[in-house]
């Protein structure tokens, strides 16, 4: 199959509407049926305005996650509307590629 690899980058501390940025792009992706979303804990980080961002005793709040989906064109079309209509902000990459299955069992 041909899609996107769709990578959402943000920290454990942003939220909307009270919710886990990350935690919605994957409840979200579960309720629009795509089939997985892989939610990663980076070490440490800066973002686009230069902030430093870290997994660290003192503020795990603050530490960086991706999430990460494989998706068809019409999952990638259904997830970026529902980002769209939540006026969600996030940093995210598209990325073309083929994907499948390596056995039927």
């Amino acid at each position: 199959m041909k899609g996107y690899i769709v990578t959402f980058f943000t920290q454990q501390n942003r939220e909307h509407d009270g919710v886990s940025v990350a935690n919605w792009i994957v409840e979200t992706a579960k309720q629009l049926g795509i089939r997985g979303a892989t939610l990663l804990s980076g070490q440490e980080g800066f973002g686009h305005d230069g902030r430093f961002h870290s997994e660290s005793i003192f503020d795990l709040e603050d530490r960086p996650l991706q999430v990460i989906l494989v998706l068809t064109d019409d999952e990638c079309e259904r997830l970026f509307a529902a980002v769209k209509k939540k006026q969600l902000v996030v940093f995210f990459t598209k990325t073309a590629t083929e994907f499948g299955v390596s056995s039927d069992s």
